[in-house]
């Protein structure tokens, strides 16, 4: 198979174009049964492509898991030589490492034992450069797999022995110099996060606008007040819902009750203040602000469950967030699936502007989130792996809300809280509900968020370019391997 992305109309001479069979004995994997412990001792390293994921290093010595000799000659896994090249074939297709002793792989890898007169190393880069190549001429439904036979047809430029060796010597001179660079805007990109941390610290303990709030001290509301002011909105909201449901419950019955029973909504309950031992582990606050529940702020609810059974019954095909879709201070709609609900479901799920998402579950560090909508698509709805909490924008800001649910305060109380399992972290409404907030007055949030904004702002900016030259960096890389491979690195 000679389809790939390198030109190989002008190679130099005393190069040939080969196959990945040529070269080597193409070996695949295997896995001794799980059932058998004898299979699985401290004897043989064995090797899966979860253990290449986020290894970065050319070689590889052992994995988590080693088996017997006994699971070896049980199984079709093979012991390969030091030296070998291993190549992950799926889930996911491209991993590379190189065995630095004697091996086994599980049936993930197509790997390759080189012949005398090949360079390992130089087989180690071009792989590298030959994942989407591989990929193409993989199958499969549930994961992509290249078979055994595609793999061993895949074609490879290669040269003399020596001059094997002077192309690794040069790609790796290029990429020491690039990943000097990459570490240098990695490490950027980590002091950026720090610095926004930073940011919102300063922000929510009142640093950032404290010269105003001493100018102006004596006009200031209070947060008691506010607080009293949100409570006497949410029961005045609740009423008039209940003024709804009961005119839609009379026309219900009007109606020869036909249609699924109006639900009469839930009056909010006031949650008990935060304990003197719960405000002791919290930062002190500035005269006038205070801490408080999330739930004493907003109206939280969950979102619409899938897998319903709703054969026969009149649907309708709504666009919902996911907790993918959910991203620490950002959305990603990217991909955006729809499901079907029933026609209330719209009403009482519709996410309005403002709304603040919360994710329930997933990485520890994904926890919560506090991400803002902003009516980016029209008739969406959330899952229940998404929470919503709704505030009274006139009084409390959303976004002052969302900002202060990705500071470290918020994340550990998540963490402290939040359900742990081995690969999973989860937060329940109760978890959420009891989030302290900093509380203050409405002016004060306003100008909290423009001073944190006009801050941040210039993050964005700087990340923005981090960013687009770390793919730069990625494009280089992929350029200095392309060359390599035409025969135009080394001249």
């Amino acid at each position: 198979m000679t389809d790939s992305n390198l030109n190989y109309s002008d190679l130099p001479l005393g190069w040939k174009i080969v196959q990945l069979q040529d070269i080597g004995k193409i070996v695949s994997g295997g896995t001794p049964s799980t059932k058998v412990a004898e299979y699985w001792e401290e004897e043989i390293c064995w090797i899966s492509p979860a253990d290449l994921s986020g290894y970065n290093q050319k070689y590889i010595s052992k994995g988590n898991k080693s088996i017997s000799k006994f699971g070896l000659e049980n199984s079709s896994a093979k012991l390969m030589p030091k030296g070998s090249i291993l190549f992950s074939s799926r889930a996911p297709i491209g991993y590379v490492a190189i065995a630095s002793n004697s091996l086994a792989t599980n049936q993930g890898f197509k790997s390759i034992i080189p012949n005398e007169n090949i360079f390992n190393e130089y087989i180690y880069y071009y792989l590298k450069s030959a994942k989407q190549l591989a990929e193409k001429h993989a199958n499969g439904t549930t994961f992509k797999e290249i078979s055994a036979k595609a793999f061993a047809s895949l074609s490879i430029p290669l040269p003399p022995l020596p001059e094997q060796h002077r192309i690794v010597e040069k790609i790796e001179e290029l990429f020491s110099e690039l990943d000097d660079g990459v570490a240098s805007l990695k490490k950027a990109l980590e002091q950026l996060k720090t610095y926004r941390q930073a940011v919102l610290k300063w922000a929510f303990e009142g640093k950032l606008t404290e010269k105003w709030r001493n100018a102006h001290q004596d006009s200031l509301e209070d947060a008691d007040t506010l607080l009293e002011q949100i409570k006497a909105e949410r029961k005045r909201h609740y009423q008039q819902q209940l003024e709804d449901w009961k005119q839609a419950l009379k026309e219900w019955e009007n109606n020869g009750k036909e249609t699924k029973k109006p639900t009469k909504p839930q009056q909010p309950k006031d949650l008990p203040p935060l304990t003197k031992e719960e405000l002791s582990n919290l930062p002190s606050l500035p005269d006038g602000w205070m801490w408080v529940k999330l739930g004493n702020l907003c109206d939280i609810i969950g979102g619409v469950t899938k897998g319903r059974k709703l054969e026969g019954k009149n649907t309708i095909s709504l666009p919902y967030l996911r907790v993918a879709n959910v991203q620490d201070g950002y959305l990603d709609l990217s991909v955006i699936k729809y499901i079907e609900v029933l026609p209330e479901d719209l009403e009482k799920y519709r996410l309005v502007s403002g709304d603040i998402l919360y994710t329930e579950g997933g990485d520890r560090d994904k926890l919560g989130r506090g991400t803002i909508w902003r009516n980016e698509i029209s008739d969406c709805i959330h899952q229940n792996h998404v929470f919503r909490a709704r505030t009274f924008q006139q009084l409390i800001k959303s976004l002052y809300i969302s900002y202060f649910s990705q500071t470290q305060t918020a994340r550990n109380h998540f963490f402290k809280h939040g359900k742990q399992t081995v690969n999973l972290a989860s937060i329940n409404m109760t978890v959420l509900s009891n989030l302290p907030i900093v509380l203050c007055s409405t002016v004060e949030q306003k100008l909290i968020l423009d001073e944190i904004e006009s801050r941040l702002s210039v993050c964005d900016q700087l990340e923005a370019t981090l960013t687009e030259n770390l793919d730069k960096a990625e494009a280089l890389r992929q350029s200095i391997l392309k060359r390599a491979f035409e025969g135009k690195l080394v001249l």
